[in-house]
């Protein structure tokens, strides 16, 4: 059954297909090591100890900096071994909790907020290597800020390649932000001074600076960096991170925070195959908290980073708080609550099936949806298959029916499915899949109604009813 959401709380499932996430293999080695916890009647030291040469085992492979995969097991050891815990009936449930815990202080602990606050412009310097995904960075950050109400202004203050100023003023033109560029002034820290004269001028709050990058740190990028934070005082400096580079992300973090400094580190690429070494690193070895993470590659990709959502996906938890925002915003909760009400009245139509798809679709990429929901971490997504593509499909033959078709779906006889398919480009095989689909999915509704509503229907099904 298609996967939908919607304010009635229903949902079905998609046969999705889909490759590597962060974190994937590292929590599926943890699922692995608590399950076999979870066969013992409770903790002893020989079963912690051999649970945390896994744990151990597990952080090394997924890249993460040996120092910190040292000081984090014998961390979850000392609590592990503690007297309130030792003997423990449910030794499953106690290790992840320290686990959980731990991971949590390992990530920063608390979220940390941009500091913003500066009047009349607040100002945010973005550092890092070419290829890092600076300057698409630069764009989402702006992006994001428009959606809270600020007025935001980007620079280019890339004074050697032309192609990282053409970027950006293609990002910004896609968001309507206005650019300070020039292309014949050689000084970066100048080209700073004067867009920061200019956002006052046009009454924009927050300037964003996007640095020039290299292939490797030299003396020549740090004292340009220094020499922009010394001529315009910077509120926040930010370092960009590719997480797919594993450790050596970790140690360009170490070279900057020695050398120019910065106040918050951004995780780029976490939608891509990383095994997350960097994110479970850098707070611990710079001392810098990662402030946000780039999820894809929509300017609207880019999410606050929480230490104890993301230690809840690291665990194979889910992250249903990041969903619930994110539903906030990308979907469409009048046409919800509309659906909401449709259901409960005992109405649903293919428009309706239709309309959900859309919504679903405004999410995202499916397996980004679904790897926030509790138990679907580490080997869960490898069971289903996850194709966005197959949303298109089921929206394209929905599409090839006459509105009384999608009204009345029963009037769908085997001469109208053949039209459907040639008109969808697909076969009468895949038009029937999608009736049943549609056919499923309103009986289950007739039987939540029939059961008195959500409430009640979910009481019944877990054996609480009658």
């Amino acid at each position: 059954m298609p996967f939908v959401l919607s304010s009635a709380g229903v949902c079905a499932r998609w046969d999705f297909d889909g490759s590597g996430e962060l974190f994937q293999e590292l929590t599926r080695r943890l699922e692995g090591t608590f399950r076999k916890l979870s066969h013992q009647d409770k903790l002893t030291e020989e079963n912690v100890a051999e649970a945390l040469r896994e744990v151990r085992m597990a952080l090394l492979e997924a890249d993460v900096h040996y120092d910190v995969a040292k000081r984090l097991v014998a961390a979850i050891r000392e609590q592990a071994l503690g007297q309130d815990v030792l003997g423990s009936l449910s030794p499953a449930q106690q290790v992840i909790k320290i686990v959980n815990d731990e991971l949590i202080g390992l990530l920063g602990g608390e979220t940390a907020e941009l500091n913003l606050t500066n009047k009349p412009v607040a100002t945010v310097m973005v550092m890092g290597l070419q290829g890092s995904g600076k300057t698409t960075f630069c764009g989402k950050l702006a992006k994001r800020l428009i959606d809270e109400g600020r007025r935001p202004m980007l620079v280019a203050a890339d004074i050697y390649r032309p192609a990282a100023i053409d970027q950006l003023e293609t990002i910004a033109a896609q968001i309507d932000v206005p650019v300070h560029s020039d292309r014949e002034r050689k000084n970066a820290a100048q080209i700073v001074k004067l867009g920061l004269r200019r956002a006052k001028d046009n009454r924009c709050d927050v300037l964003i600076v996007d640095t020039a990058g290299r292939l490797h740190i030299d003396e020549t990028l740090m004292n340009e960096l220094r020499s922009i934070d010394k001529t315009v005082p910077m509120d926040e400096k930010l370092l960009v991170l590719d997480a797919m580079t594993g450790q050596e992300a970790v140690n360009i973090a170490e070279h900057f925070v020695a050398q120019v400094g910065f106040d918050g580190a951004v995780l780029t690429k976490l939608d891509g195959d990383a095994r997350g070494g960097a994110a479970l690193s850098v707070r611990e070895i710079t001392g810098r908290p990662i402030k946000l993470v780039g999820v894809g590659e929509k300017l609207d990709d880019l999410e606050v980073f929480h230490p104890d959502r993301m230690a809840s996906r690291i665990l194979g938890m889910g992250d249903m708080l990041t969903l619930i925002e994110q539903a906030e915003q990308k979907m469409d909760l009048d046409e919800a609550e509309q659906f909401a009400q449709r259901f409960g009245e005992g109405q649903f139509t293919l428009e309706d099936f239709q309309a959900q798809i859309r919504q679903m679709r405004k999410m995202g990429p499916l397996k980004g949806v679904l790897k926030m929901l509790p138990g679907m971490g580490g080997g869960a997504l490898d069971k289903v298959k996850v194709d966005d593509g197959q949303l298109v499909r089921v929206e394209a033959i929905i599409n090839s029916m006459t509105r009384q078709e999608r009204r009345k779906p029963d009037i769908i006889n085997g001469s109208r499915r053949k039209r459907i398919a040639r008109g969808s480009g697909t076969n009468v095989s895949q038009v029937n899949k999608i009736l049943k689909q549609y056919r499923d999915m309103r009986r289950m509704m007739r039987q939540i109604n029939a059961a008195g509503g959500l409430q009640e229907f979910g009481e019944k099904m877990l054996g609480g009813g009658s």
